[in-house]
């Protein structure tokens, strides 16, 4: 996929974004979120200059594109040491994968087993 082909969040062509557009109001800050579409681009190139831990990070920043910012917000209070038991990061695990987000849920997976392993998960009640 080229640059020509990507488009903005809200499906509009990279190429109609300007800063003129903004100003009188035939573009909004929507049209210039990033997009998973953009991401996957950029993990491409990544991949291709012999970055694959990038590219990854690209790619599960892609995946979270289609989800608020408060919720989030939310995932990344509950991944601090110590939030959250190891019971809930895999239930958010679950919820993530079930959403169509197969490289957050494994990170978050990942962590859990990483916190319990270090005896840094919050207690179960």
């Amino acid at each position: 996929m080229s640059a020509a082909t990507v488009h903005a969040w809200t499906g509009r062509p990279l190429g109609d974004l300007t800063i003129e557009a903004l100003r009188d109001g035939r573009s909004g800050g929507d049209d210039f979120r990033i997009s998973r579409e953009q991401l996957d681009v950029q993990a491409a190139a990544a991949e291709a200059a012999g970055h694959p831990q990038l590219a990854e990070n690209l790619r599960r920043a892609g995946e979270l594109t289609r989800v608020p910012n408060e919720r989030v917000f939310e995932i990344y209070a509950m991944l601090r040491p110590g939030r959250a038991t190891w019971a809930e990061l895999d239930r958010l695990a679950d919820d993530l994968a079930s959403q169509d987000m197969p490289r957050v849920a494994a990170f978050v997976r990942e962590a859990a087993d990483a916190y319990r392993a270090r005896g840094i998960v919050r207690p179960s009640p």
